[in-house]
C-alpha cells in the first residue's frame, strides 16, 4: 500500500502534472472525423449561380419546352402498355414541381450573393466618391490660394506698364527742362583708355 501511495504523489506533482497527453504547438492537429459533411460554401454559391444564369435563359425555356411537349405526345399516342404517366399527367406535374421547387432556393441564393457583391461595390464606389471630393476640393483650395498669390507678384504685363510709365515721366520732366539721364551723358574717358 505504501508503494501505490508514494508512486501517486510521484505523479500528481509538478505545474505539468494532467492526466491527457500533450499536444505538440508546432505541428497541426489531426483532422476530426465528422458525421455531418462539408463542403465550400462559395463552391455551393458558384454552382446555384451557374444554374440559376441557366435557368433565366431562353435556352432552358426551349429545352423544357420540348420535354414537356415530348412527355405529353408519349403518353397521349404511345401504345397502352407504354405510357408511364397516364392522362392526368401527374408524374409530369411532380417533376415540374420538384424542378420550381429546387430553382426558387437557387435562384435566391444566387440573387444573395449579387446583392452582396452589389454592396461591396457600392460601398467602394462610396469611398471612392469621398476621396475624389476630398481630392477636389484640395485642389479648389490650392487653386484659390495660387490666385490669391499671384495678386501680389509683379507680372511682366505690370512691370512693363510700370517701366512705359516712368519713361513718360521722365520724358515729361526731361521735356520741362529737367536733369539729364546718364545715358545721354557723353562718356568719360579714363586713363587706361587712351
Amino acid at each position: 500500500m505504501g508503494s501505490d501511495r508514494e508512486t501517486r504523489e510521484r505523479a500528481a506533482t509538478g505545474a505539468t502534472a494532467t492526466t491527457r497527453p500533450r499536444t505538440r504547438l508546432d505541428q497541426p492537429l489531426p483532422p476530426r472525423r465528422r458525421l455531418v459533411p462539408e463542403w465550400d460554401p462559395e463552391a455551393f454559391g458558384r454552382l446555384s449561380e451557374r444554374i440559376a444564369r441557366f435557368l433565366g435563359t431562353g435556352r432552358f425555356i426551349v429545352w423544357m419546352t420540348v420535354v414537356i411537349i415530348v412527355w405529353l405526345l408519349w403518353n397521349i399516342s404511345a401504345p397502352r402498355h407504354l405510357r408511364f404517366d397516364p392522362y392526368p399527367f401527374i408524374f409530369l406535374t411532380l417533376m415540374l414541381s420538384l424542378q420550381a421547387s429546387y430553382a426558387a432556393p437557387l435562384i435566391l441564393l444566387a440573387q444573395n450573393r449579387q446583392d452582396d457583391r452589389d454592396r461591396v461595390n457600392l460601398e467602394q464606389d462610396r469611398k471612392q466618391n469621398e476621396r475624389s471630393i476630398a481630392d477636389t476640393e484640395y485642389l479648389t483650395r490650392e487653386i484659390a490660394a495660387l490666385r490669391m498669390g499671384l495678386g501680389e507678384v509683379a507680372t511682366r504685363d505690370w512691370i512693363r506698364s510700370e517701366f512705359q510709365d516712368l519713361i513718360r515721366e521722365l520724358e515729361e520732366h526731361r521735356a520741362d527742362g529737367g536733369v539729364v539721364f546718364p545715358a545721354e551723358r557723353p562718356p568719360r574717358r579714363d586713363v587706361d583708355d587712351r
